[in-house]
């Protein structure tokens, strides 16, 4: 299916994940972001923090709060986040701005502390969590429809399991698999989207 355009924009014929052919903020998402590389710290424990954040919810939810979080989350410092007390819980819960359930606001901050204790053992984080795919994105053939994309693998399952006994919550196989789809540690753009050839 075509991808969709913004009112005014020139109509394109690119094909596009079905998820973001609304274009929008999804799109935007999927065009510039979903399943590329990354491996810089800060990032990683952001997709980290926003996909547990989800659970429950939709991600375009998430993605509309993503600013606010930043901003109230010290752009997602995992050193000053672990040093959050009851004041500063408060605040987040008072804060319309964010997903205000306790029980994810306090894994952000159980989280972090996990995070830095990761960091202390590998160098970094992404040294760590890139182990669970051999340090690279596989290089498949690519999904042919929304159908053969899983919610969950062997190597989702084997990170969960592994930051659970590291003290992290909010980290089913599920969200693991989302965070790996986000953080492009596996590429699940459809072998009919733009996207799946440059991310590849």
């Amino acid at each position: 299916m075509p991808n969709r355009t913004r009112a005014g924009a020139p109509q394109t014929s690119r094909r596009t994940c079905h998820w973001a052919q609304g274009g929008g903020l999804l799109g935007r998402y999927h065009d510039e972001e979903w399943g590329v590389p990354v491996h810089d710290d800060r990032v990683v424990f952001e997709f980290l923090i926003l996909e547990g954040a989800q659970a429950g919810l939709s991600w375009e939810t998430v993605l509309r709060k993503r600013q606010r979080y930043r901003e109230v989350l010290d752009d997602f410092d995992a050193s000053k986040i672990a040093r959050y007390d009851a004041r500063k819980v408060r605040a987040l819960l008072a804060d319309p701005r964010i997903i205000r359930n306790r029980l994810k606001i306090s894994s952000t901050i159980s989280n972090a502390r996990a995070f830095l204790e990761v960091q202390r053992e590998f160098g970094s984080f992404d040294a760590y969590i890139w182990r669970f795919t051999g340090g690279k994105t596989p290089r498949g053939a690519g999904r042919q429809k929304p159908r053969d994309v899983p919610a969950r693998t062997a190597e989702s399952d084997a990170m969960s399991k592994d930051l659970k006994k590291r003290g992290f919550r909010f980290v089913g196989s599920t969200i693991c698999y989302a965070f790996m789809q986000a953080t492009g540690m596996v590429n699940d753009h459809l072998r009919s989207c733009f996207r799946w050839a440059e991310v590849r």
